[in-house]
């Protein structure tokens, strides 16, 4: 039986999985390959690469990392969890994997804007699609960037955006922008354009990613989607776990659920979604594993 199964292989789970490994515990992850941090091209905000590094190699790293201490990670997709007796039962595709407690770090998915998925790939790897504000808003300062969505949402964001360039253009998904007053005031006095979709005739050059919408062309040099997302809580929802009504997992201080010997990490609990706040999430977690096993069974060598 294993100490703890992660179940999720970005920063979050593979940074769960170098404290377990350092801990002396037997955990391992199981990593169905849909981190989003694959798909980020070159990050400059994570802390200690000033001169940027790709999702890939960082979580290449970080698997290195968990490897040496002993934790291993299957490239496997967790689809059935269960709780049996004060531990879990785990469906791991063909195979059932029994632990003490789970880790559950599977992030979300990003919901995509209408386009060929050849096409949006690209457009990611080329710095023209871009998903987060936060980690590289500083990359369009000064350029021009069309922000797709609308209400609350695409207003922060378009806003947000802003106060790196004056050339903002905010685009409905589909039909007329919905826009409460309050919302309108603010993108006029921040001289943000508004436009309706839907967003159709994609095209993607060395210089810009362009597309038809029914109030005109827009050209830009990076679109950012501001359509939400879907939150990969279902395996923790099914044993009991209490959520939003969105779907974040509800954790406490400690980074445990609401069942005991589950706990959560990373974009899959309400919170920011960056690399740094996953890490943190993932370290508190793994402590509070490791202290709470040792409670029951003492760890003593």
């Amino acid at each position: 039986m294993l100490d703890c199964a992660i179940i999720g292989g970005g920063p979050a789970g593979l940074t769960a999985a170098v404290y377990l490994g350092r801990f002396g515990l037997k955990a391992r992850l199981f990593d169905g390959g849909a981190s989003r941090a694959a798909i980020i091209p070159c990050t400059r905000n994570a802390v200690g690469f000033p001169d940027g590094i790709s999702g890939r190699d960082l979580l290449t790293r970080m698997r290195e990392h968990a490897a040496r201490y002993g934790v291993a990670t299957e490239a496997a997709t967790v689809d059935g969890l269960a709780t049996v007796g004060d531990g879990f039962r785990l469906n791991v595709e063909s195979a059932s994997v029994a632990a003490r407690t789970v880790l559950l770090a599977t992030g979300v998915v990003n919901h995509r804007p209408p386009m060929p998925d050849d096409l949006h790939d690209r457009a990611v790897a080329a710095g023209r699609l871009r998903y987060c504000p936060v980690c590289d808003g500083f990359e369009v300062t000064d350029r021009r960037v069309a922000v797709i969505g609308t209400g609350d949402h695409g207003t922060r964001e378009a806003l947000f955006l802003r106060s790196y360039t004056r050339d903002v253009t905010l685009v409905a998904r589909d039909g007329a922008p919905d826009l409460d007053p309050e919302c309108e005031a603010r993108l006029d006095a921040a001289g943000v354009r508004r436009l309706g979709g839907p967003c159709r005739n994609w095209t993607l050059t060395d210089d810009d990613i362009a597309f038809e919408t029914t109030d005109g062309r827009v050209e830009a040099d990076s679109v950012y989607p501001a359509l939400g997302s879907a939150i990969r809580s279902e395996l923790a929802i099914g044993v009991g776990a209490r959520a939003s009504d969105g779907g974040c997992l509800e954790v406490d201080d400690h980074q445990r659920t609401s069942v005991a010997g589950l706990y959560a990490a990373g974009d899959v609990v309400r919170g920011l979604d960056q690399i740094s706040h996953a890490t943190g999430e993932a370290g508190v977690a793994a402590t509070t594993i490791r202290n709470e096993l040792d409670e029951r069974r003492p760890l003593w060598r």
